[in-house]
């Protein structure tokens, strides 16, 4: 009776080992194709083409920046051939970039104006975090470096490298909005600053303006005669014209408000 008591424990025990082990592995392969399948997903419901062959070339190019390879060791020009073949599509007159105010610039830009984060890799890859390792052909979503721990990991690369093509392929008037809060509202080690300002092309805006948008809280920060706008004006390449004017937060989620559908500039 005792023998096979233990012998029926010892059966279940086994049985819910192979359950938990079961169930471990379907997790583990489930989140490892999670990030894939999503990627297609979003790419397939952004592309005009409708259908997944374009999306799943997409998403090759996409990993082979960064699988199998050192998450710190990923440069911006890793992402060459993925912005090769899916590069950001300008909007003519209605490009947005921004520095330090995320969320207003997302807010105000609404259908009108578009951001990176509104072209096609942007919005597939915002908010995302991804990664490599070596020996490995997987895509890793956690235990990947934040963007500071080192420069050249796989997502700050990335933005870098579309931030900068992005501004390359801007055309006609295009605005910036930047953080009238901070002590230096053109920072030249930001990814504006960095990767945008000295890439707009005056051949493709050329007799364009460049809209700088100085962003506050009510009228507390700096004005545009602040010395870091003077600095970001030399960086401008010829042809482009400069304009620079002050809003505060709510003025322009105001404006933006009361515009209904239309797509006139709050600025």
């Amino acid at each position: 009776m005792v023998k096979r008591c233990v012998l029926v424990v010892g059966g279940c025990t086994i049985a819910v080992l192979v359950v938990v082990l079961v169930v471990f592995l379907v997790v583990v392969l489930c989140k490892k194709n999670n990030f894939k399948d999503t990627f297609i997903q979003d790419c397939e419901r952004k592309t005009a083409e409708g259908h997944s062959t374009y999306c799943v070339k997409v998403w090759s190019a996409f990993e082979q920046a960064y699988v199998d390879h050192d998450p710190c060791q990923v440069p911006p020009q890793a992402y060459d051939h993925l912005l090769s073949i899916a590069p950001p599509l300008p909007k003519y007159n209605w490009t947005l970039f921004w520095s330090g105010t995320r969320e207003v610039a997302h807010q105000v830009s609404g259908g009108c104006y578009q951001t990176l984060e509104d072209t096609m890799l942007g919005s597939v890859l915002d908010g995302k975090t991804w990664c490599g390792k070596q020996g490995s052909n997987e895509t890793f979503d956690s235990g990947c470096p934040g963007w500071t721990q080192c420069v050249n990991n796989p997502v700050r690369s990335f933005w870098s490298r579309a931030s900068a093509e992005f501004a390359v392929v801007a055309c006609g008037d295009a605005a910036v909005l930047l953080n009238g809060s901070r002590d230096t509202p053109f920072d030249p080690h930001s990814t504006f600053g960095s990767h945008r300002s000295q890439k707009f092309t005056p051949g493709l805006m050329k007799g364009a303006r460049l809209s700088v948008v100085l962003v506050t809280k009510d009228n507390v920060g700096a004005n545009c005669t602040d010395e870091s706008l003077k600095n970001l004006q030399k960086e401008l390449k010829p042809g482009i014209k400069y304009i620079c004017k002050e809003k505060t937060e709510s003025e322009l989620l105001t404006c933006k408000k009361n515009q209904d559908q239309s797509c006139v500039p709050c600025w």
